[in-house]
């Protein structure tokens, strides 16, 4: 009996103890370590990075209490249990998402395995499997390497109008004579690279590195190398390309376009053996380079030309012989910072198969790939020696089945291979990328098969974090064209188009586009390395361009265009609980604001602003900007309500940051801009604001500077507006932002349906309904004048995307990241159904709606560590059933209230069915 009894004691103090410390419940698990949001990141920039993870489990309402992160030098450290760089041991805290490391300092070359458990409500979880990070190249010292290149073209180079400038190769043995334990490769090739160690390429990236203002910024790409060394002798080969970095119009349209100058490269190798000792192999006059290989040129406005007859093979392993080639040249260094690149690199994200191939004439065929998209054209084609193939791209064809060019401008998109002879080759460029749906293929040996070419979809490598499907097949349409919008004009940096001779980084195309494609893809990192590229765009005295980086000089002084810099970073805050930009960028931002109101401010009135609500549908098809003044809209009207609204989003971004004076200046901006805004332009007899367009009455409504007296007079004036318009867009690129959240906002979600899923000129289901299927620069793309008819823009989408996850299907945000939710579907006639699902940072959130003449059916998830309140239509609360049952019965749910024809109720994590008979 005693014996039962210490037995019976023994184990109440294990169960006490795990229950405490280490019990693990098999229902509880994690998944999606992220390190600054990215997953096993290398050679990051900075030595106290955030950390978050998801948490798993199959019961309802978990809720994170505690978490434990280690985070050991080695894996073996790690699998037993040592954070020798850091053990934070259990820290009660809900929060798992964006969490500082705040272990031992991290130099440079820090490599970081780390793993975390956490402690939840219903129970406790293993360890996470093990991630892994680490620093990069930190203090400038580190940097041994030196900048290497040739500032000058060759004989078959010409530097005109139309840059050509052959690729540069670049190479160097050298010998490695310990026993490898690590070896790491630090790389900036500008404009870009590719980099070979021993005949293989390193890496899967593509149109490498990220695009900056290089005399501002340079971002280096950190690579493990360790497999693809030997002991003995080794060589490493790189090739240049040109990118932003040799521009593609020298000579067109002087002072406008900023030129850096020829290709350089910076590079450093490092081996660290197994007896501890290193060694360094960095570019340096050393290496040896040519610029006579097979890409004869590469220029992203207009293509690349490949010679396969020049091809040098064994170029990049031991044992070339180099000695014909030029000893590479120390050059000076392009200027800007050395910045580790912290935004996904650039992809082949996925592929498409051509639909059909039809004969033009005897020698000129064109190639269809059935979606309009960004990328290049992979072909398979065996020949003669010396036979040529030209390709080029276009998005549209003209009647007789050519291709339509004349929106393309001047730029060429002409791919050029010339082979080598003998076996079949397979070929696309690396250094340009096109925007197409067409190809005209010419001078193809024999008869051109479509399984002989594939469209390589090319852009940043963004997870997928949305999902959006109605029961309205022209909705579902213009959703697949928005996403294959956003996709191609993912570049590094945003660029407006993917054809034509600009896709520029245009501010004003994203300032609220970028929240609608937040809910799309995970463009966290993508966007924040933006707000670096407009910082340092920024002027001495504050001046923000309109495009950014500022390859184009375009400093107009709006508030619109730039006013982007505050609305980004925003969003990041809101969609991804980022809060770094905003600490990053406030004081630049500030000084925007005080330039633009010392500048053009006016008794409050901000009297600057050039683009006005930029493409309002014109009058006329043929337009593409309309002359009746009654369809524009006052441009200080627009900049001075946008001041307001910015004014209101730095108060909050001051109070984040405890600067309590600035609190109280902008906040005293925002009421003496309102005031003055009101008494010039609303007229309180008819509640019209200036020559009363949507836009006109739209923005102060939707700001708040709108009085409450007045807001639903305004509204009316809204509706009616788009009433005359026969339910149509009469919004340009500014007002459309915020329309469709705006007629949501004050009760009508029926009229932005109708707006939505219209099939008729002005509207997005026009394109569709006309096969586009990307979407238009322009409302009329198919009949405007060719100069400015883009058929990949997404800046006319404006808040569409957004209203599309927030209000159709519901799923918004309280707090910053989607840790508290508010759920709350449209109803509408016509819209039977919604299938949406949105991965946060702490998960799965879904809602799944079909709205019958019977019944509403929701089913709704919401991820482990969120919670929701989740507005379910109906009369009376005990109508509400969830799998089968009263809401009353199910103590995972709370009733709150009964509000506007909604039960408002309280829920936590896990999947829910709701069900109303009607």
């Amino acid at each position: 009996m005693k014996r039962l009894f210490a037995h019976i004691s023994l184990a109440t103090a294990v169960i006490l103890t795990c229950l405490g410390n280490c019990y693990a419940d098999g229902r509880i698990g994690l998944q999606n370590l992220k390190c600054e949001m990215l997953n096993d990141p290398l050679g990051i920039g900075t030595g106290k990075p955030r950390l978050s993870w998801q948490i798993t489990g199959d019961v309802r309402n978990i809720n994170q209490v505690a978490y434990q992160i280690l985070v050991a030098s080695t894996p073996e450290k790690l699998t037993s249990g040592q954070g020798d760089l850091w053990d934070s041991h259990k820290i009660n805290s809900a929060e798992s998402i964006m969490i500082s490391y705040a272990g031992k300092p991290l130099e440079s070359r820090a490599a970081c395995y780390w793993k975390v458990r956490v402690w939840t409500n219903k129970g406790v979880s293993n360890w996470s499997k093990p991630a892994l990070w680490s620093t990069g190249l930190l203090h400038p010292t580190d940097w041994k390497a030196k900048w290497i290149g040739c500032d000058r073209g060759f004989s078959w180079d010409s530097v005109s109008k139309f840059s050509r400038l052959s690729a540069r190769y670049y190479r160097r043995g050298f010998s490695l004579n310990k026993t490898i334990k690590r070896a790491t490769a630090y790389i900036v090739g500008l404009g870009h690279y590719e980099l070979y160690i021993n005949g293989q390429m390193i890496g899967d990236q593509v149109l490498a590195q990220a695009p900056t203002d290089y005399t501002e910024s340079v971002k280096y790409n950190t690579f493990d190398v360790t497999a693809y060394l030997k002991q003995g002798n080794n060589a490493i080969g790189t090739v240049l390309g040109n990118g932003r970095y040799f521009t593609m119009r020298p000579k067109y349209k002087p002072k406008k376009i900023k030129e850096f100058g020829f290709p350089k490269m910076l590079l450093q190798l490092e081996v660290e053996y197994t007896d501890g000792t290193k060694q360094t192999i960095v570019s340096d006059d050393n290496w040896h380079f040519t610029a006579d290989g097979p890409i004869r040129t590469n220029n992203e406005y207009d293509g690349e030309e490949y010679d396969a007859t020049k091809e040098f093979a064994g170029w990049d392993q031991p044992g070339f012989n180099d000695s014909q080639w030029l000893k590479a040249e120390l050059v000076q260094a392009p200027g800007g910072k050395l910045d580790a690149q912290m935004n996904e690199p650039i992809r082949v994200m996925d592929t498409i198969k051509p639909v059909s191939i039809n004969q033009l004439n005897k020698d000129v065929w064109i190639l269809d790939l059935g979606q309009n998209m960004a990328g290049w054209l992979q072909m398979r084609v065996k020949g003669n020696r010396g036979d040529k193939i030209t390709l080029r791209y276009a998005e549209t064809l003209q009647p007789n089945n050519e291709l339509y060019i004349a929106n393309l401008r001047d730029a060429k998109v002409t791919d050029v291979y010339m082979l080598k002879g003998g076996a079949e080759e397979t070929w696309h460029p690396v250094f340009v990328y096109h925007g197409f749906r067409y190809v005209e293929i010419s001078g193809y040996p024999g008869k051109p098969e479509l399984a002989d070419f594939e469209g390589q979809v090319v852009y940043d490598a963004l997870p997928t974090i949305g999902r959006f499907e109605t029961s309205n097949a022209i909705v579902n349409k213009i959703y697949h064209n928005a996403y294959w919008g956003m996709l191609s004009n993912y570049k590094g940096m945003p660029v407006d188009c993917p054809q034509r001779n600009e896709r520029m980084p245009w501010l004003g195309d994203r300032a609220v586009g970028s929240l609608g494609e937040s809910f799309v893809f995970a463009n966290g990192n993508f966007y924040a390395k933006w707000l670096d590229d407009i910082a340092q765009s920024q002027k001495p005295d504050g001046a923000i361009p309109d495009v950014a980086p500022a390859y184009w000089n375009y400093y107009s002084d709006n508030m619109t265009w730039p006013g982007t810099y505050i609305l980004v970073a925003d969003m990041l805050y809101r969609q991804f609980a980022d809060k770094a930009p905003i600490e990053k960028h406030y004081a630049s931002m500030k000084k925007w604001m005080d330039y633009m109101r010392v500048k053009y401010m006016k008794n409050n009135i901000v009297t600057k602003d050039k683009y006005g609500d930029w493409c309002v549908p014109p009058e006329s098809l043929e337009l593409i900007h309309a002359k009746d003044s009654s369809l524009n809209t006052d441009g200080q009207l627009i900049a001075t309500a946008y001041y307001y609204h910015l004014s209101g989003l730095m108060e909050k971004f001051a109070g984040m940051l405890h600067k309590s004076a600035d609190v109280k200046f902008f906040a005293a901006m925002q009421q003496n801009v309102g005031k003055a805004f009101n008494d010039k332009y609303f007229d309180k007899s008819t509640s019209k604001y200036s020559n009363n367009t949507v836009t006109a009455n739209l923005l102060p409504l939707y700001f708040g500077i709108t009085s409450s007296a007045n807001k639903q007079a305004v509204f009316r004036n809204i509706v009616a507006k788009i009433n005359e318009a026969h339910d149509h867009i009469s919004t340009g690129v500014v007002g459309t932002q915020w329309l469709m959240r705006g007629i949501a906002e004050f009760g009508r979600p029926d009229l932005a349906w109708k707006i939505a899923s219209n099939t008729s000129y002005p509207s997005w289901g026009y394109m569709a309904d006309r096969g586009a299927t990307t979407i238009w620069e322009l409302w009329n793309g198919d009949t405007a004048n060719p100069a400015m008819n883009s058929r990949n823009h997404i800046m006319l989408l404006g808040d569409l995307i957004a209203w599309f996850y927030q209000d159709a299907a519901g799923i918004k945000t309280v707090n910053a990241g989607f840790k508290q939710l508010v759920m709350e579907p449209a109803i509408i006639n016509g819209l039977n159904s919604v299938n949406a699902s949105y991965q946060t940072a702490y998960g799965t959130v879904k809602s799944n709606y079909t709205n019958t003449k019977s019944s509403f059916n929701w089913h709704v998830t919401v991820p482990p560590n969120s919670s929701a309140l989740v507005y379910v239509p109906a009369k009376y609360m005990d109508e509400v059933t969830e799998g089968g049952k009263k809401i009353s019965a199910i103590k995972e749910i709370k009733a709150i209230k009964m509000e506007n024809g909604r039960a408002v109720l309280s829920i936590g994590s896990g999947d829910y069915d709701f069900e109303v008979k009607y």
